[in-house]
């Protein structure tokens, strides 16, 4: 098929960034900041991908329960600057205090809380900044491939079809969309049967009576409501697959992301799933409601205050790449010369079918004790991005090559950004020495991200409290 080949407002691109979640975002400021000319194409019309669109609005995964930096670079520096403007929080730990709402287990509190209304609009302003080009409600399609490199990025938006010629590109779309149009060895799901952990929708409420809602958590130590769902299981009125209550505070007291739906069998790559999944999603937070507001204690008077547009999405495809990063390279702890950043988070890869069993834990109401024991920290080899055969793109982001369960804790936001950040940096010297993306210089990388305040090694990490293991 023939396409228009076009150079959008008489520019030509050094990077494409297919994507415009955490990793995307991350990837075309970092790209940026090398000198590169840079336009990044997003599906939706707004940035943040599922921290704004799909109202998951916590950065996961990058900081230790005591608040210190686990990822720093443009991961910190967007945290701390949201923060200062009032569309973040960095939540720290009370003493005394055995729970608190922004993930209630004393030893969860490494996240960071977003409004996803103003969150857009900062990271919009971020890249007029670093002067990266973005094109909203623009679909990747395709590429031109010639001799093992993409020439062409192929795009659909109400402009039409378009060629957009570019030297490198950085696939953050999540599902590595564009390493399998481009003929990148893929897998989808579990390797044995393909199953996918599940999709959740998100929905955010407001009007919580939050002082009676904590004072039932101290009382009870129950934050995941386990004995309220056992009755209601028992009674009937809780006809769900799941069986454990998740949410956590916004910005503001009293309003809460709530994160409990997991529904089973959605195929994030396949349109008429991802819209059956959708409308049972809508159902079920209907009656979760409903629920939340006959029994739970603080839930009386609460109302929703928005459900999302998009999926909550966990896995689909993965890349396959000459290296994979496995379970018994994180059990064993071990540390990788071409490290480029860390996660600081737990097992987390909900059973396809089981959707409240970590397939890594012992699930009591005490909490989590994995089966499997893992470093505290995980590392994120350069590696693990890099498809193969296209010699000029890149995978930063939770399409990774990784093996069945890393996914869990590599895939949540920060870690995502710390990635991208790398990614980025790497697409220098991909595009002007015109090498593939597996010949850069790791350790002229990993210098410049230290310059650029990213952690890549592990004795720069802040001691790490071992309570983060009970997860």
């Amino acid at each position: 098929m023939e396409y228009k080949t076009q150079i959008l407002d008489g520019k030509a691109y050094d990077v494409v960034v297919c994507g415009g979640g955490p990793a995307g975002c991350a990837a075309a400021l970092s790209a940026a900041r090398q000198g590169l000319r840079i336009l990044l194409i997003e599906s939706m019309g707004q940035l943040g991908g599922m921290a704004v669109t799909a109202l998951v609005s916590q950065w996961l995964g990058g900081r230790t329960q005591e608040g210190e930096w686990v990822v720093g670079g443009i991961f910190k520096e967007l945290s701390e600057e949201a923060t200062e403007k009032g569309f973040a929080l960095l939540p720290t730990l009370q003493e005394g205090q055995d729970y608190q709402p922004f993930g209630f287990y004393n030893w969860f509190i490494h996240g960071v809380p977003l409004d996803p209304y103003m969150i857009d609009t900062f990271l919009e302003e971020k890249m007029d900044e670093a002067d990266v080009d973005v094109l909203y409600h623009t679909n990747f399609v395709d590429t031109i491939v010639k001799d093992d490199k993409i020439d062409q990025v192929i795009v659909y938006n109400r402009s039409g079809l378009q060629a957009i010629p570019t030297n490198a590109v950085i696939d953050a779309t999540g599902n590595a969309d564009v390493a399998f149009k481009s003929g990148c060895e893929t897998i989808k799901g579990r390797r044995e049967d393909g199953k996918m952990t599940p999709a959740s929708l998100i929905f955010h409420v407001y009007n919580v009576d939050q002082d009676a809602f904590m004072a039932y958590i101290e009382k009870t130590r129950d934050p995941k409501l386990r004995d309220i769902i056992d009755q209601l299981k028992q009674t009937g009125e809780w006809d769900f697959p799941y069986d454990i209550f998740v949410a956590s505070q916004l910005l503001k007291k009293d309003e809460f992301f709530v994160n409990t739906t997991r529904l089973t069998g959605v195929d994030g790559t396949n349109g008429a799933s991802i819209t059956e999944g959708l409308k049972r999603g809508r159902k079920e937070v209907k009656k979760l409601m409903e629920i939340f507001k006959k029994h739970v204690p603080g839930f009386e008077n609460a109302k929703i205050k928005a459900v999302a547009p998009q999926l909550g999405i966990r896995e689909t495809r993965r890349i396959v790449g000459d290296f994979m990063l496995t379970t018994d390279d994180l059990a064993n702890d071990i540390q990788f010369e071409d490290n480029v950043g860390f996660s600081m988070y737990g097992w987390d890869l909900p059973d396809p079918e089981k959707p409240s069993i970590q397939p890594f834990a012992d699930d009591s109401k005490a909490g989590y004790k994995y089966k499997m024991k893992k470093g505290l920290s995980t590392p994120l080899p350069y590696r693990i991005m890099v498809p193969k055969p296209i010699k000029n793109l890149i995978n930063p982001g939770r399409a990774v090559s990784v093996e069945g369960q890393v996914l869990g804790p590599v895939r949540v936001m920060a870690p995502c950004m710390a990635m991208g950040e790398a990614a980025g940096i790497a697409s220098e010297e991909v595009v002007k020495a015109g090498i593939g993306y597996n010949d850069v210089n790791i350790v002229r990388l990993r210098d410049k991200l230290r310059t650029a305040g990213a952690l890549v090694d592990k004795a720069a990490l802040p001691p790490i409290h071992p309570r983060i293991d009970q997860v």
